[in-house]
């Protein structure tokens, strides 16, 4: 999922010989919680509760705290005995609003914001993170209204330039080139800040055709990003190799039966395939709901050795009871595909284990969302991403691991066969009636007209693709990379 809202300032941990502090109990909670140590954080909140039980913030920090362990249900139950306690305070409805938004309860996260704004109006951390909100429900013209005031009153809010950059098409009438180049006259001494400026002022050049420009501005802003990651695409690469060894045919052939359920529909493919369309077309059919970007089934692969190096790791996990790795998964999304017939996985990333997902869940749909790979790759370099995808910013690593990653896909269809449904997103966008139709065919689900109109689905989207989703489907996107043919050449050389 992706979630913009800005962090808690860090605070230091209060020594526990001063037990009686509720205010000492959350600062050691908050600064366990940042350190990962998230048992800890919750015992320090339990022992803050036991004081001051109704004490809004502390009540806050204890759904972060169970977000963070997994324990959904629990984090849900406790936001909204929340919901009375902050209500009067626009700070703490502004945190618990943070809180709801992690959880991916938007609607809720709004009412919050939005109460907490009538009091602090001029807030910028509060106006931005409500434009974040706003966003993930479409409704981009309040969003920029919002960036606008943020900018206004914080212009050196980087984050704040890149969003309201994204809300839309920018017009040779309606833009903010000017201003964006003004701000890179004398580049940000923070890097970051740069890195985001750069990225917005590329989106906008790209809106108005100027492609020479745009790319300039990603060629420097992907390599100052690039320059501070610690990371090596080799590894990554080995990875996915070592995946279509440890996973062949000898362990399709010898791996257990898995839990039985038609449930799940997983979606997967490189992030900026096409994935949040596909979800966006299935979860527009009245009997299946999307969960979003779940991380429960790596999770649950992890859980299986928690002190293991990552080879290890494949291995314990090519070892694994699929019927017991199956089971737990569908307990760990049990709350939230409550009432569902059907419901959606759309983590990008479950490519990794679509083999391990399809003998520890026989009943699930497993879709593969593809894309042409110098269209993917050029859509992957572009994007600025909250997190993860650290081979997006550098054309070779790029083409690198488009390559492994190539390798692998094959590797699923050769093992998978019919199991694994493939939808093309250029045939898919060319011919949407008829791929649609297929898709929810294919889904085992009766056919629904409203799967052929996915922008009108209500349904909140937190990922990079919450603009363009609110489109009906386009084609313009499909050759776009051919602007930057020449510039795409270290691309070209390993998929091209």
């Amino acid at each position: 999922m992706l979630v913009l809202a800005r962090p808690r300032a860090r605070q230091d941990v209060i020594p526990q010989d001063h037990p009686d502090s509720a205010r000492g109990w959350l600062k050691a909670s908050v600064a366990r919680l940042e350190t990962g140590h998230v048992g800890a954080a919750i015992e320090a909140c339990r022992k803050g509760l036991a004081l001051a039980p109704r004490q809004p913030i502390l009540m806050v920090q204890m759904v972060r705290c169970l977000t963070a362990a997994g324990r959904r249900s629990e984090a849900v139950a406790a936001a909204m005995a929340a919901e009375a306690a902050v209500r009067g305070s626009a700070p703490a409805e502004h945190e618990l609003g943070n809180a709801w938004t992690v959880l991916g309860e938007h609607p809720r996260a709004l009412a919050l914001m939005q109460a907490a704004s009538a009091r602090l109006p001029d807030d910028p951390a509060l106006n931005y993170n409500l434009a974040a909100v706003l966003r993930f429900l479409g409704r981009f013209e309040e969003a920029e209204v919002l960036l606008d005031r943020v900018i206004a009153v914080t212009p050196d809010d980087f984050e704040a330039h890149g969003l309201r950059s994204q809300l839309r098409t920018q017009t040779p009438h309606r833009n903010h080139v000017a201003e964006l180049e003004r701000r890179l006259a004398s580049p940000p001494r923070v890097w970051s800040g740069e890195v985001k400026l750069r990225h917005a002022l590329a989106k906008e050049y790209e809106d108005l055709g100027r492609h020479a420009e745009a790319f300039d501005q990603l060629r420097q802003g992907a390599a100052l990003r690039r320059r501070h990651l610690d990371y090596d695409v080799a590894r990554d690469v080995a990875t996915l190799d070592e995946l279509t060894r440890v996973f062949d045919e000898a362990w399709f052939e010898r791996a257990a039966p898995g839990a039985m359920s038609d449930a799940p529909i997983f979606v997967f493919g490189l992030p900026r395939s096409g994935t949040t369309l596909v979800d966006r077309i299935l979860s527009s059919h009245p009997a299946v709901r999307s969960l979003g970007e779940l991380n429960d089934f790596p999770q649950e692969i992890v859980a299986l050795g928690r002190r293991v190096t990552r080879d290890e790791l494949m291995i314990l996990a090519a070892n694994a009871d699929p019927r017991a790795l199956g089971e737990a998964y569908l307990a760990r999304v049990s709350e939230q595909a409550a009432g569902s017939n059907r419901f959606i996985d759309k983590l990008p990333m479950n490519y990794l284990y679509a083999g391990l997902i399809a003998k520890a869940l026989p009943g699930a749909k497993l879709v593969l969302v593809d894309r042409d790979p110098m269209a993917v790759g050029y859509a992957m370099f572009k994007t600025l991403f909250n997190q993860g995808y650290p081979f997006s910013y550098d054309l070779d690593d790029l083409g690198r691991y488009i390559a492994a990653y190539r390798r692998l896909v094959d590797h699923w269809r050769a093992r998978l066969g019919e199991r694994l449904i493939e939808v093309k997103y250029e045939t898919l966008v060319a011919d949407q009636q008829r791929q649609t139709r297929r898709l929810i065919d294919r889904c085992g689900l009766a056919w629904n007209d409203a799967c052929l109109a996915p922008q009108n689905n209500p349904a909140p989207s937190s990922t990079q693709s919450a603009v363009q989703v609110r489109r009906p489907v386009y084609t313009d996107a499909v050759d776009q990379w051919r602007h930057y043919e020449a510039h795409l050449a270290p691309l070209t050389r390993w998929v091209g």
